[in-house]
């Protein structure tokens, strides 16, 4: 079963580092967030403060579980099955339309950094055809002169976790070694900054769909971790 995650992440990590003892890493584990992250929120390094969102009011967490990860930094939080949850267990992953055209480019860069990386693996990550994968993969797609790989996470076409276990285990099955993970380097101020506008964008995506206004993501939050570098 899919890890389940709080509806608006970022808002609920917020609260957490404000009114409870956990570590950074337990809140990114329970916000699926990345540490780096927590901290960022952590040094109110986002353009505006983001207004804290209490989980234990939601329903997804309860003063038990706190208190069990302030008395141990190993102890990993467990989410509570409240009423105010949404997830979506069954049917193909929703792509905003807007995100829609961006599919191909998102594939087109998969298949050129990873193309140990099935085609079903990538119908899943994306939610496409195999026959769309197959058609870019051999060049007889349609608009391939126009096609630019482009990170799929960047583009909101999946998640850091979700791309990072399918690269994983297709190296398993491939036998070769699995990418060593780089999201930390580089210029952390350029990281920020992204981190701004990820943040804002997955906010309002969050309450569009605590509001009815989008249909609620399969077994995440709608959050990109932009750490992953084309």
């Amino acid at each position: 079963m899919a890890q389940a995650y709080p509806l608006m992440p970022h808002a609920t990590a917020s609260w957490l580092v404000d009114n409870t003892a956990l570590s950074f890493q337990q809140i990114a584990d329970f916000c699926g967030l990345h540490v780096l992250e927590v901290q960022a929120i952590a040094d109110d390094t986002a353009a505006t403060k983001l207004t804290g969102r209490d989980p234990v009011r939601a329903h997804e967490l309860t003063m038990d579980e706190i208190e069990k990860g302030q008395k141990d930094p190993n102890y990993r939080l467990v989410i509570s099955k409240g009423p105010e949850q949404i997830r979506r267990t069954k049917g193909p992953r929703y792509t905003p339309v807007s995100k829609r055209q961006d599919k191909p480019d998102g594939i087109a860069w998969i298949i050129r950094n990873h193309p140990e990386v099935s085609d079903g693996a990538i119908s899943k990550l994306i939610g496409t055809t195999r026959t769309t994968i197959g058609a870019i993969r051999d060049r007889s797609h349609w608009n391939i002169a126009n096609i630019q790989p482009k990170d799929p996470v960047t583009l909101g076409l999946t998640t850091q976790r979700e791309l990072d276990a399918a690269v994983a285990k297709a190296a398993k099955a491939a036998g070769i070694e699995a990418p060593t993970d780089a999201r930390l380097d580089g210029d952390r101020e350029a990281l920020i900054e992204e981190l701004r506008a990820q943040r804002e964008q997955a906010a309002r995506d969050a309450e569009a769909v605590a509001a009815g206004e989008l249909p609620a993501s399969s077994g995440q939050p709608a959050f990109v971790d932009p750490f992953k570098r084309g």
